[in-house]
């Protein structure tokens, strides 16, 4: 990298330059207010001596020793700017490498920013890119055919109907991640948990019937301050993702408990469970794990739970998830209780 064009080194010199500024006025200042006060000094020890030289015969003219006072306060200049200077030259080196740590701790958020954007931005573009080359390649492939039939024109465009089905639910789930970066908290109102839960479980619920899972509620009644609509969502994608990666005929454990100022709710599958070298990047975008977790085809995109943690902590909540191969995942979720 070219030390120049280093946003590390323009910042640094950008904070270097205003400590330097601040420093030499100072400097100047300082050696104007001395300079001034050494002259004043001097001058009422010559006045004095002139008085007494009306009295008492001074050995020495008058003259040669406002030259000595002249000679004095040259010196002391002197001295006083190359204290000054070497001031100064301390400072610089100081406030450089000061200057250069506060430019790393102040570009690292942005550095990291801009390179989960760019790895966001290039993830979604793949994941676009692939249906809309599916669909491309059968249609190219379908207009070569000159003897194509009816049912075959109708196969084709169910398949594009398919592919553009996936590419609504992509930019669906787009749009939830932007809208769930985007909770304003003064929007936030009093939530009970037992009843945003029942409503996520209400939108679900075809599909645990559809694999006969059976949901087990330990419910308290408590509240949060939070957003109705995101907080549902949360729900339903935790919810979901329990039922998606269980077994038929297995069981969700769903707890709202208390603990001292803050309410701790858990969702507790006993399905197929994560391998542990997949639990540190579950929340990661675009990240999936269906072929280490499951036989089964299981179709999303990898970004459920990277919504559920934003909506999480654009609500001072926490979401934190253990789980084993084979035993279950276990997903909680801890948010600050309702103060009235």
């Amino acid at each position: 990298m070219n030390l120049h064009k280093s946003p590390y080194f323009r910042l640094t010199l950008f904070y270097v330059l205003i400590v330097m500024t601040i420093s030499i006025l100072f400097s100047v200042v300082i050696y104007n207010i001395s300079s001034n006060e050494l002259d004043s000094g001097l001058g009422h020890q010559i006045r004095a001596l002139q008085n007494m030289n009306q009295v008492i015969i001074i050995p020495r003219p008058t003259q040669e020793i406002e030259q000595i006072r002249l000679d004095q306060l040259e010196q002391s200049q002197n001295s006083l700017r190359l204290d000054l200077i070497y001031l100064n030259l301390v400072i610089l080196v100081l406030s450089s490498g000061l200057s250069y740590f506060l430019a790393k701790k102040t570009m690292r958020p942005i550095e990291e920013t801009l390179k989960a954007q760019n790895c966001f931005t290039a993830d979604a573009s793949h994941e676009l890119r692939t249906p809309l080359t599916a669909m491309k390649t059968e249609v190219e492939v379908a207009l070569r055919d000159k003897n194509i039939n009816l049912n075959e024109a109708k196969s084709l465009l169910k398949s594009n109907l398919e592919e553009i089905a996936k590419l609504e639910s992509l930019s669906n789930a787009l749009l939830k991640i932007a809208r769930s970066q985007e909770t304003v908290k003064t929007n936030f109102e009093p939530i009970s948990l037992p009843e945003i839960v029942t409503e996520a479980y209400e939108k679900i619920e075809i599909l645990a019937r559809k694999k006969s899972i059976i949901f087990e509620n330990h419910f308290n009644d408590l509240a949060v301050q939070g957003d109705h609509q995101s907080l549902k969502e949360l729900f339903v994608i935790l919810l979901d993702n329990a039922i998606k990666y269980s077994e038929v005929k297995s069981k969700v454990i769903i707890t709202i408990a208390k603990d001292k100022k803050q309410a701790i709710i858990t969702i507790k599958d006993h399905g197929i469970g994560i391998k542990a070298s997949d639990l540190p990047y579950i929340f990661n975008r675009f990240y999936r794990v269906d072929s280490s977790r499951s036989k089964q085809q299981v179709e999303g995109y990898g970004l459920g739970l990277s919504i559920a943690r934003n909506i999480a902590e654009m609500q001072d909540g926490v979401i934190t998830v253990k789980s084993q191969p084979g035993r279950g995942s276990e997903f909680k979720l801890i948010f600050p209780l309702y103060q009235s």
